[in-house]
């Protein structure tokens, strides 16, 4: 249907001109590709909490690292003429680099022999290289020097100034959220000490315990909210909210972490890409029905380009989901605005459907 991260824009803003967000990456330059929970766009101005990453590739201590920099030493003058090309000619794609490796990189998957995609990739994480832009979808790389803005922040911090940090950001992405959750978010597994770095922040004012009930009976815990986020808990209680009805990327931030999804929304969510066909139980690209604070069902939509068309192969309700009219009509609009925003002209709805669609 379209990129996920253009998708997990639109899920928030609704239709928008994504030559904006390109605008920000590759002219602005306040955002930048790296590896956050995920391969992810982040922001430059959190460069000193991604620098972390890059000096672990550089200097840290296991086994996967260890692997990463033989090889890179083994096959410094592949390293080395990447570089050299990329300073001399740059921005370049990675199939204008000649392989001269020595030694070729050995897995069991898709990046077998690979040389110069693996070399680009551990430059990238260690920080030596970024991508400039994109052609189609193609990366183009360059030397980081002339990719990042003059005014990114480089102050080095140390690893615990890195989680104390980063904890607060995770928590204030998630709302409210268990130790574990915030592990999984923003920079997933690296947080060492964070239950000693979250008492430093419960003492210092930044964030507080929580208690979350459903009916009469407390979650266990602990949970933590941002004291920053207090005021939205009074202003939620004080003027209502409104909710709107949305579809989510199958890659998107809310649902990335699966179990607190289903903790959180009673909502087992799976991606079925990699399935066989005749196996998958909802679609091949499925995007999650939001609708205000539930999460009610699934759409497996296709955009047919040559025909202008959206093609929505299924709509699926969860159990519990509201069946009225109202709801239907939320979802027609949430499906119509996606069809607008991916510019086609018309949509196909299944002949089938738990709300009332046209067609169905």
């Amino acid at each position: 249907v379209a990129r996920s991260h253009l998708l997990v824009l639109w899920s928030r803003l609704g239709p928008y001109d994504p030559r904006h967000l390109d605008t920000l990456l590759w002219e602005e330059r306040a955002l930048f590709e790296y590896w956050g929970h995920a391969a992810a766009i982040v922001l430059t101005e959190d460069y000193p909490v991604h620098a972390e990453w890059m000096r672990h590739y550089r200097e840290g201590d296991h086994a996967w690292f260890n692997r990463v920099r033989a090889w890179m030493e083994t096959n410094a003058g592949l390293r080395e003429s990447i570089l050299a090309a990329l300073r001399a000619r740059g921005p370049l794609l990675a199939r204008d680099l000649e392989d001269t490796a020595v030694e070729p990189w050995r897995s069991s998957g898709w990046t077998n022999n690979r040389n110069v995609d693996r070399m680009l990739n551990f430059l990238w994480e260690r920080g030596d290289v970024m991508v400039a832009g994109r052609r189609g979808g193609q990366k183009l790389w360059d030397v980081s020097a002339r990719v990042l803005p003059d005014w990114t922040p480089r102050e080095p911090l140390s690893g615990r100034d890195v989680v104390y940090r980063a904890a607060q950001k995770s928590l204030r992405a998630l709302g409210v959220a268990q130790p574990r959750h915030i592990e999984q978010h923003y920079i997933r597994g690296r947080y060492p000490g964070l239950t000693e770095t979250l008492a430093d922040l419960v003492a210092d004012g930044k964030i507080m315990p929580v208690e979350i009930r459903d009916g009469g009976t407390a979650w266990p815990g602990p949970w933590y909210i941002h004291t920053d986020d207090l005021p939205l808990l009074a202003s939620l209680a004080a003027d209502g909210w409104q909710p709107r009805t949305t579809l989510l990327s199958p890659f998107d931030n809310l649902i990335c972490d699966r179990d607190r999804t289903e903790l959180m929304w009673n909502f087992r969510f799976r991606l079925e890409i990699y399935v066989p066909a005749h196996k998958r139980e909802y679609g091949f690209f499925v995007l999650p029905i939001l609708r205000g604070d539930r999460l009610i069902g699934r759409v497996d939509p296709r955009l047919d380009r040559k025909r202008q068309t959206l093609v929505v192969n299924a709509v699926h309700a969860e159990p519990d989901a509201p069946q009225d009219e109202a709801t239907g009509q939320a979802v027609r609009e949430a499906i119509e605005s996606l069809a607008e925003f991916v510019g086609a002209r018309s949509i196909t709805y299944p002949s089938s459907s738990p709300w009332t669609l046209p067609n169905a």
